[in-house]
């Protein structure tokens, strides 16, 4: 997450995460939610945060899927 002057916390927009970005903060987003200790809004607003989160892993890992399959594709001769 990224901090103001004050160091306050601060979510970035989830698209301009990279993989590994929301990636991290989603592990962040979990170990908050499994310590406890939040209120039930602050449990949602976490719980939302992970749902955005893990959506931008998802869309990543599709992408590289998609781009390894079509390596593949291309390393592949045709069959007759």
């Amino acid at each position: 997450m990224a901090k103001t002057e004050t160091g306050e916390e601060v979510a970035q927009p989830t698209s301009a995460l990279g993989y590994e970005q929301a990636r991290d903060e989603l592990i962040e987003v979990v170990r908050k939610l499994e310590a406890g200790g939040t209120s039930l809004e602050e449990s949602l607003a976490l719980w939302e945060r992970g749902e955005e989160l893990a959506k931008v892993c998802r869309r990543w890992l599709d992408g590289a899927r998609e781009r390894l399959d079509a390596a593949l594709a291309t390393d592949t001769p045709a069959e007759d």
